[in-house]
């Protein structure tokens, strides 16, 4: 079967109703920090693995227990309740099976979804909070048309840019599970200055990123006049697509909030600029209910797969380890070789079916990146010509908007994976990261990205796998791991060199690149040569 969802998988994969509960019984992940995954995984293979499933089932369970030892008095006083009326927050995962609609009233005040679902597969991480959120509304029994009677009733309406509705498609869909909506001012706080939440259960989890709304202060005073506890949230064209409950209303503090993600308030950061510095001074938190999928109608919502659809995926797959790459730009050979390298170093620790999660970012990101539709396009031909194997790898979009704040955001990323079913992330040099806005030098230390997910909080379950360094091997004319004692046999090739080579309609050395591939980066950049007597590039098109 092909990776790709619009090449006819065996079994069409289903999109979750709402109103589910699955928590995961078992766990079977064993905890690595740093090293190869030749060394020190290899290493515990004999002493560790036991033979049958079970008994491994049962170490990998003492483990996390000893690991998350260290959070138990942090976790000893219960997370703070949301207590009123509120709008129904359900949990969930595609259903493997049956399941009967829960009980609905009308009007929705009252309305309960009954929990239903199934065990997840032992194979596979526990979501984060052991339960993996869902907050769309479910079709059955009426909910979905009496939500949007409702939203489109509200009195109180915020609308939402293009990154608030990329925030609540990752709200929705539980990629930041256990959040139930945007953030009220408790949850700020925790992300803000632990990089971490408390879940119901009392146990830290990681959560690294504000995920907030902003609003205006003359819509402040309007919703605080009225006393007014809900409000729709409507996209650009004014139509509802959610609503907001139990609402809290706080300040928002711009100048300490860039501070403490990104490490400096320097002019020029990409997400600053596009979605905080002209952002009202107050943010707005509840659970959110959602009334349909998020979509885009841009030709790529068949690779758009929540994290329920993902974990059926692998269990259809019977995937025993997930391990998930993320990347925001097109794939070389040589993020091939250490994608096929993992795959077959956890083949030799005795792993069955590893299968690879190729995860390209699909929210916002900076002007010079390659846009989502060419990068899958690209990606698309790295699979056709056989560079990654269709067998065992599944390409979907993580549906997140980049901030490009290093060590703080890859954690996020990593933590999202997490709920994804993924129990292994491959994380390289300088994850997340960009140049400095206004001096000549990179933002982050190189290696601080993979330092701080071996020690950040609530990610001690998940297996962080170091980049090997590759380069092109001149010797050998493809892209290898780097030696170091025949090092001038290698060539490093910058992303700036082949975005360089690109734009000239170079050809990069045989085999840096499947020749699709690259056909494909430089039919991108000849779209936005100037057009004839202009010397203004043009506007990407889509691929």
């Amino acid at each position: 079967m092909l990776p790709f969802p619009n090449q006819s998988p065996t079994q069409p994969l289903r999109r979750p109703a709402g109103g589910r509960q699955i928590q995961n019984r078992t766990k079977s992940t064993r905890i690595i920090r740093g090293g190869d995954l030749g060394g020190r995984l290899k290493r515990r293979r004999a002493s560790e693995r036991p033979a049958d499933s079970s008994s491994s089932s049962q170490l990998a369970m003492a483990m996390q227990a000893a690991l998350f030892a260290g959070f138990s008095q942090l976790a000893a006083q219960p997370a703070r309740d949301r207590t009123g009326p509120r709008a129904p927050a359900r949990v969930g995962m595609a259903a493997i099976g049956s399941a009967r609609a829960g009980g609905v009233k009308a009007g929705g005040a009252g309305w309960a979804a009954a929990p239903r679902g199934v065990r997840c597969r032992a194979s596979l991480i526990e979501p984060d909070g052991g339960r993996l959120v869902d907050l769309v509304a479910p079709e059955e029994g009426g909910r979905r048309a009496a939500l949007r009677r409702e939203a489109a009733a509200l009195p109180h309406r915020l609308r939402l840019g293009r990154v608030d509705k990329e925030w609540l498609h990752v709200l929705s869909e539980g990629w930041a599970s256990p959040l139930q909506g945007f953030m009220r001012e408790h949850e700020f706080l925790q992300a803000l200055h632990f990089n971490a939440i408390r879940a119901a259960d009392g146990r830290m989890v990681n959560m690294s990123v504000p995920i907030v709304l902003s609003l205006g202060d003359a819509q402040r005073r309007a919703i605080q006049a009225d006393g007014a506890t809900r409000v729709a949230l409507v996209d650009d064209r004014d139509r509802p697509i959610a609503v907001l409950s139990d609402i809290e209303i706080y300040k928002h503090n711009k100048e300490e909030r860039i501070a403490r993600t990104w490490g400096t308030t320097a002019p020029g950061l990409p997400y600053v600029e596009e979605a905080i510095t002209n952002a009202g001074d107050w943010l707005i938190g509840g659970d959110l209910e959602v009334i349909e999928p998020i979509k885009y109608n841009d030709g790529l919502d068949q690779y758009r797969l929540s994290p329920a659809q993902l974990r059926e995926e692998f269990a259809r797959r019977n995937a025993d380890a997930v391990f998930a790459f993320q990347l925001r730009n097109p794939v070389h050979n040589g993020h091939a070789l250490l994608m096929t390298d993992t795959r077959k170093r956890l083949l030799e620790m005795g792993y069955k079916n590893p299968v690879l999660l190729l995860h390209p970012l699909g929210g916002f990101t900076k002007a010079d990146d390659v846009p989502l539709s060419w990068r899958m396009k690209q990606h698309e031909k790295v699979l056709e010509e056989g560079v990654l194997n269709p067998e065992s790898t599944v390409v979907a979009i993580f549906p997140s908007p980049m901030h490009y704040a290093g060590p703080t955001e890859v954690q996020w990323h990593a933590k999202a994976r997490i709920n994804a079913g993924a129990n292994f992330y491959i994380v390289g040099r300088d994850p997340a990261g960009m140049s400095h806005p206004t001096a000549k030098r990179d933002l982050y230390d190189a290696d601080h990205g993979k330092k701080v997910l071996s020690m950040a909080p609530g990610l001690e379950r998940l297996n962080i796998l170091p980049f090997r360094v590759a380069a092109y091997d001149t010797k050998q004319k493809k892209m290898d791991f780097f030696d170091p004692s025949r090092k001038d046999d290698f060539l490093f090739i910058s992303g700036t060199k082949m975005r360089t080579l690109a734009k000239n309609r170079e050809n990069p050395p045989d085999g840096f690149m499947c020749p699709g591939g690259w056909k494909v980066l430089v039919e991108y950049y000849d779209s936005l040569v100037p057009s004839e007597g202009s010397s203004k590039l043009r506007e990407p098109v889509a691929a």
